[in-house]
């Protein structure tokens, strides 16, 4: 549980908590982002994936 901190941003001011990562459509569970081969944002428990595309519309 050290890694905790980077999954999550802490506003001093208002005094929110908000998740970095991305949640998935289907069932709601936080999704991983991975880098390679391909950069894609995929999730765990139903196998829900988005893939990123740079540079083509």
């Amino acid at each position: 549980m050290a890694y905790v901190h980077r999954l999550y941003e802490y506003d001093y001011e208002t005094g929110r908590i908000k998740l970095k990562n991305r949640r998935c459509p289907r069932c709601s569970s936080i999704m991983a982002h991975h880098m390679k081969p391909v950069e894609r944002w995929h999730c765990g428990k139903c196998g829900y994936t988005i893939f990123v595309r740079k540079g083509r519309r």
